[in-house]
């Protein structure tokens, strides 16, 4: 077969084919996406002037634009290889009417939100967070338009950037345990706050990796009484409140130590808690 026969079998089965173009098109369109994200995350791997979780972030949202980057450029090359002329399309008045009606401008709220997001620090990637005051769970992926979060029952949870009003942060440098007790009216305040400096005297002493160290590695703010917070909690008791300043990733655990160490004490002390009471009153 000479070289002419060769360039004309070239020329008609595969120029000439406007299907076959389009198929290699998105062969090689994914492959730059996939090399893309290899090499980011390549570089991540290899790099540490950032933090873990910073880096995963990023790396989120790099790889969130080169997917919209990529089907972007298809879908004008799409249009380049059946002759349309892009630059004509998109000058006509009418079809800027069309996109505005579809949802640009939410399109547009939804791209600024997610830099906005990234830019200002409000989460990263593995932070346990609480989305306008109603869903909670760990962020899993901080992308150009979503936000997507694990809740802990296992369902991930997929919101619009632009959709987000409020963010409760619990990972962000430091998190203060804060757990209340109400004793019964019955309770004499001194015993009860003898136990209570016992009970954080033991919070101190078998927490003290959770807690959030200074520079010379002494607690920042150890497990303290921080006094009685009201006299009358909801006309039940005598309310108490411990606090302790922890790592933000130990939260969580800080907190269920902290509460099963008080109800053991309360237990072993015989300290009578507030209890609901209803009062019946017959005519």
């Amino acid at each position: 077969m000479s070289w002419e026969n060769i360039k004309s079998f070239f020329n008609t089965y595969f120029l000439e084919n406007n299907l076959i173009n389009l198929v290699i098109g998105a062969i090689v369109t994914l492959a730059i996406v996939l090399i893309a994200k290899k090499v980011i995350h390549t570089f991540f791997k290899k790099t540490n002037f950032l933090t873990e979780k910073k880096e995963r972030t990023i790396e989120s949202m790099l790889n969130s634009i080169i997917r919209y980057a990529a089907t972007f450029g298809y879908i004008i090359y799409a249009f380049t290889v059946y002759g349309i002329e892009v630059g004509s399309i998109l000058a006509g008045a009418g079809v800027l009417g069309i996109i505005l009606g579809f949802g640009a401008q939410s399109l547009i709220k939804d791209l600024l939100a997610g830099v906005f997001l990234l830019y200002e620090k409000q989460l990263e990637q593995g932070d346990w967070i609480k989305v306008n005051n109603t869903f909670s769970g760990t962020v899993e992926e901080v992308g150009l338009r979503f936000l997507k979060v694990r809740q802990w029952s296992g369902v991930l949870l997929t919101i619009s950037n632009g959709q987000v009003n409020t963010i409760e942060n619990y990972n962000i440098e430091k998190m203060r345990v804060i757990e209340h007790v109400t004793t019964s009216f019955y309770e004499n305040p001194k015993k009860v706050f003898q136990v209570l400096e016992e009970i954080c005297e033991q919070l101190n002493d078998e927490l003290y990796p959770y807690l959030l160290k200074d520079i010379s590695g002494a607690p920042a703010e150890a497990f303290t009484v921080y006094g009685m917070s009201s006299v009358n909690d909801h006309y039940r008791g005598y309310k108490y409140t411990i606090t302790g300043l922890c790592i933000d990733d130990e939260y969580f655990t800080a907190a269920k130590e902290t509460r099963r160490i008080i109800a053991e004490h309360m237990y072993q002390n015989k300290i009578q808690m507030a209890e609901q009471h209803i009062d019946m009153r017959q005519s």
